[in-house]
């Protein structure tokens, strides 16, 4: 069996991902591991006292982002694919390949916007630096307009 990494974001072209990753998956016999990566500052904000942390908001978060995941697997699942996720905090990039080489993956499947230039300087991509940085093939599907 193929064992394909996917990075979910929960944005608007998550849907078109999710096709493109099924339809891979079922084209090499593939079991898929979801990936969610939350950031490690959830529960901060900024205020007139400075930096504040409330355990309540992060956790909030984090159940509704479980929650998502859970879809998406049952989704995911409803093809007759293999699925399993997890949910991790802390630097995408790093947590992503780190999950790929415990996972044993073949294969990493991102999805690209289509962004270049300007934005990539000011924003940087995350399926540039896991192309870059992996030691595993990168499929990249296009999920712009």
């Amino acid at each position: 069996m193929v064992n394909i990494v996917l990075p979910v974001d929960f944005g608007d072209k998550t849907e078109q991902l999710l096709e493109g990753a099924v339809k891979f998956a079922k084209q090499v016999n593939g079991r898929i591991y979801l990936i969610h990566v939350a950031p490690s500052d959830i529960g901060f904000a900024i205020g007139d006292m400075g930096f504040q942390y409330f355990p309540e908001v992060e956790e909030n978060e984090i159940r509704e982002e479980l929650v998502q995941l859970n879809k998406i697997q049952q989704r995911i699942l409803a093809h007759e694919v293999e699925c399993e996720h997890i949910l991790k905090q802390g630097i995408a990039k790093d947590i992503i390949l780190e999950h790929a080489e415990d996972k044993k993956a073949d294969f990493i499947v991102m999805g690209s916007h289509g962004r270049s230039g300007i934005y990539d300087v000011f924003v940087g991509s995350l399926t540039k630096g896991i192309t870059k940085d992996s030691k595993v093939p990168v499929l990249v599907l296009p999920i712009h307009d």
